[in-house]
């Protein structure tokens, strides 16, 4: 079995250099720039823009212009096509929530940089096959946490195998699965929540992202 990730070098290290990767959804275009300025402020510059709705790659591209330091991925990958979509677009990555071979497929010969979703052993080593090492654990909580992860992964972690965890997570979880090997960073949906963001709540916001990146780098620093 020939693994490799389809996560680049560079890719890789901001990921982990930030540790939280803010999961948004975007329902009002005009939203996109502040939010990122907001998340930027408090020391967040990754997120991960759902395509859940109609205006996610739009945002993706007025958030790329107007705040090009923010690395910029798309999640909730579902087909081909919407792989095809986010490459013309030059998302940064994409991530999806399953192990769909025909996704990965097409992100691998697109040289889209992308992450599927695992929950399950059979998950991790259909991920492998396809050549795919950095995998979204989701939905992380529901499925039993960092306990499960890390029995889950403990007969892949000589291949090098390394995980997002999104799905449930506060910032009361981040300690714990931050001081954990296994864990590149994670996703979490409470720093810039949809409410949030309606109600343009930029400062809270902002303060979410501090607090967060506080927490991930003191977590890292009990490695």
């Amino acid at each position: 079995m020939t693994i490799h990730s389809q996560l680049p070098s560079d890719v890789c290290t901001r990921i982990e250099r930030c540790g939280v990767i803010a999961v948004l959804v975007i329902d009002e275009i005009r939203h996109a720039v502040p939010l990122a300025r907001a998340l930027m402020a408090g020391g967040i510059d990754v997120i991960e823009l759902t395509l859940r709705t109609p205006v996610a790659l739009g945002a993706m591209l007025r958030i790329c212009d107007e705040v090009p330091k923010m690395l910029v991925g798309i999640g909730t990958v579902l087909t081909p096509q919407q792989v095809e979509e986010i490459v013309r677009l030059r998302a940064a990555f994409a991530v999806a929530p399953g192990t769909n071979p025909g996704v990965i497929t097409a992100a691998r010969e697109a040289s889209l940089p992308f992450m599927p979703g695992v929950a399950t052993p059979s998950d991790i080593e259909r991920a492998l096959e396809l050549g795919c090492r950095d995998l979204k654990f989701f939905p992380a909580e529901s499925c039993g946490g960092l306990t499960y992860l890390k029995s889950m992964a403990a007969p892949y972690v000589h291949l090098g195998v390394r995980f997002i965890p999104l799905g449930g997570l506060t910032q009361k979880h981040l300690k714990d699965y931050l001081a954990e090997p296994l864990v590149m960073a994670v996703g979490g949906s409470w720093i810039g929540d949809r409410r949030l963001i309606q109600t343009e709540a930029w400062e809270k916001i902002s303060a979410n992202a501090r607090e967060a990146r506080d927490l991930a780098s003191a977590a890292r620093l009990s490695r």
